[in-house]
């Protein structure tokens, strides 16, 4: 294992003071329990968004702290769950008084955790709302969840729905919003190679130099198949398929489209497959409105990238250009 990282057991710690040393004028960062926030929070008046995840997929969640998206992450350990009370913690921390939005992708820790986190702060006071995203057509069950995974969609929901909430809507709308993005989005991912989780030192899996993951999930979960390596055209192909197929997607439809790297990807690559897609969705009269390309929600060090497509409206659109200022993600201001 070759890594950029003092102890494996630091990993998670000494990032955080990376960001909070990186990133002061937009972020805070509190420690046990671990969560992000926003430098100016809580916003009064403002419905609090908050998502959460195992570390290891950075930038999501930590990176999209800040206006126009989320008020509050909670980084678990790498490819673990945050604990109910960093989760309870960040809730409060972010609470302005008219509600809480919880984003929980579809890991069935990530959801009993943040259902007790709720609960608690429920009882406290704070009325909590909760979106579960599972948008990857991959798998219908996979080794962590019920039903479909959480993945790429989650970047353009908490976008969107940090979106509304920063123009004040309240916490029924902002939460239907989120369901809105959710139920019209839909992703997938694939992998040419393993990632290497730190403390365990060696590759998730193992995979042949001529051969690549088709449905892969963010924390190195198999996917539908695995076969020998295949060109960039022929990869987007059988992704893009999967995924317009599945809603389905339909000619005359505006979408925004999101190529995502794993991590260990390089961006002429990832700009490659995107225009593979573009000619994809082209030649079914879709229409890509937006676009987003880069590594968003990774798998540590793994090769490979996923593809989420979102059927966007006038109103998403609006949203989407809405101003936003992160650590990743910033336009409009």
């Amino acid at each position: 294992m070759k890594k950029l990282i003092n102890k494996p057991e630091d990993v998670v710690k000494e990032s955080l003071a990376g960001v909070a040393a990186a990133h002061g004028d937009l972020v805070k960062v509190h420690y046990d329990p671990d969560y992000i926030v926003r430098a100016d929070g809580p916003v009064q008046g403002k419905v609090g968004v908050i998502s959460g995840g195992g570390s290891g997929h950075e930038p999501m969640h930590g990176g999209f702290v800040g206006m126009g998206m989320l008020d509050a992450a909670c980084p678990g350990d790498v490819f673990t769950s945050p604990t109910p009370d960093q989760m309870e913690a960040a809730t409060k921390a972010v609470d302005g008084g008219a509600g809480v939005l919880h984003i929980v992708k579809n890991y069935t820790g990530d959801v009993m955790n943040f259902e007790m986190a709720a609960e608690i702060a429920q009882v406290g006071g704070i009325e909590v709302e909760a979106v579960v995203t599972n948008d990857d057509v991959a798998v219908q069950d996979s080794l962590y969840t019920a039903g479909r995974r959480g993945v790429g969609i989650t970047v353009l929901a908490e976008k969107i729905s940090g979106a509304a909430a920063e123009r004040g809507d309240n916490l029924k709308a902002v939460a239907d919003m989120c369901r809105k993005v959710n139920a019209n989005g839909r992703s997938m991912g694939m992998a040419l190679t393993s990632c290497t989780v730190p403390a365990a030192g060696k590759p998730t899996f193992e995979i042949g130099d001529d051969e690549m993951e088709i449905g892969i999930g963010i924390h190195g979960e198999p996917g539908r198949e695995r076969m020998s390596l295949k060109s960039a055209r022929e990869v987007v192909d059988m992704m893009a398929e999967a995924i317009i197929s599945d809603l389905p997607y339909k000619s005359g439809d505006q979408v925004i489209a999101m190529v995502n790297g794993m991590g260990g990807t390089p961006l002429i690559e990832l700009y490659l497959v995107y225009n593979e897609l573009n000619r994809v969705c082209s030649g079914k009269g879709i229409t890509i409105a937006r676009r987003l390309v880069g590594n968003l929600i990774t798998s540590l060090d793994m090769a490979g990238c996923s593809i989420t497509l979102l059927k966007a409206d006038a109103e998403l659109l609006q949203l989407w250009d809405a101003p936003v200022h992160t650590p990743a993600l910033r336009w409009g201001v």
